[in-house]
């Protein structure tokens, strides 16, 4: 129910004005100043704009009012810094600038479709099921607050004219080439990426006393130079690391200022955790982009270990822990399979069912 608000009056008492207003019923005042310093009229402006900043402030019944006061404060208590940002930013931009004002009542299951086809041309698949995720999840809290009676948004559903990604891999021909043309710290960097499947927030994070004799243990990332823990609960582990790979990391340590068990692994010049975006901006992705690889990112270098692991024959669950995320993403996100795979299996199924 909408918090209500009488308009407000004033009364002298003992030389001096004291607003008087309602909230829902209950009597409110204040004082509001010496009767010899403010007039009458002066007097009833000023709680006039108490009432009015009462009003705007303290209506959770209205959208923006809402998700800022309420929605935030209670999913951000759960959100990772990076989560919270890119999350706040999205939902302020797309959703509390469209409906700022409007009662959460006066909301229509069709009108919020609308606002997602209308979306969805210019945004990629992700943005707008994030979108229609955002309010099933800010009417569903509505709901439990007793602000409405129904959640408008249950059965909304991403249109289909959404922007699906193009989940490209590396070919190992690709992946040659990028060993190829990196220097020593970044091509160790992208081999962490790819030939142990980290997240660059985690090879960024690391330091030299959680390498081991054949793995890195992962327990901390670094994002936008905040420590920070990992991703998921399934992030924190131990990356196996190759025989290769821990040879070109002893060859690091050897080059490194300092390699005390507290130390980065990957130090900025002031020893701090060296930037993600500054290395890859100005020593890895020009480098690709002269091989013909400027289509590649850390993601793509994900997707690359988890499909060429499955054409090797990996276990799934196998690739699913190294990576550091659950069997079905793995299975359904990460790894992709090519024609040539299926074709095998196209035909074992044609022969099995044509004699």
């Amino acid at each position: 129910m909408r918090t209500r608000h009488s308009a407000g009056g004033v009364r002298k008492q003992r030389g001096r004005w004291i607003g008087l207003w309602r909230v829902d019923g209950k009597k409110q005042s204040r004082v509001l100043g010496f009767v010899k310093d403010m007039s009458k009229g002066d007097a009833r402006e000023a709680v006039q704009k108490i009432v009015a900043a009462e009003r705007a402030e303290g209506n959770p019944a209205a959208f923006g009012q809402f998700v800022k006061s309420v929605w935030f404060p209670f999913k951000t208590r759960r959100w990772k810094p990076s989560t919270r940002e890119e999350s706040m930013q999205r939902v302020n931009h797309h959703l509390v600038a469209e409906f700022e004002d409007r009662e959460l009542a006066s909301f229509q299951r069709d009108e919020l479709q609308d606002l997602l086809d209308s979306k969805a041309p210019g945004l990629s698949f992700s943005v707008t099921d994030h979108l229609r995720w955002d309010m099933k999840a800010i009417f569903d809290l509505a709901v439990s607050e007793g602000l409405i009676v129904r959640n408008p948004a249950l059965m909304l559903f991403t249109p289909r004219e959404a922007k699906k990604p193009v989940h490209r891999v590396m070919t190992i021909e690709d992946v040659q080439k990028a060993f190829l043309v990196l220097d020593g710290r970044e091509r160790l960097i992208v081999k962490l990426a790819i030939l142990a499947g980290m997240r660059p927030g985690e090879i960024f994070g690391l330091k030299w006393g959680q390498l081991g004799a054949t793995y890195a243990e992962v327990h901390q990332r670094v994002y936008r130079g905040l420590v920070d823990t990992p991703k998921t609960d399934q992030s924190y582990r131990k990356a196996a690391l190759s025989e290769g790979l821990l040879a070109d990391i002893e060859s690091w340590r050897v080059k490194s200022l300092t390699v005390e068990s507290g130390s980065w692994v990957f130090p900025s010049e002031r020893f701090t955790p060296m930037s993600k975006d500054n290395c890859w901006r100005r020593n890895i992705q020009p480098r690709l982009a002269e091989a013909g690889l400027d289509w590649v990112n850390f993601q793509v270098m994900r997707r690359t270990h988890a499909t060429l692991m499955k054409a090797l024959g990996a276990d799934g669950k196998l690739v699913a822990d190294q990576l550091g995320h659950s069997l079905d993403v793995n299975q359904n996100v990460y790894t992709q399979s090519s024609v040539e795979s299926r074709l095998g299996i196209v035909n074992q199924l044609e022969k099995q069912l044509i004699q």
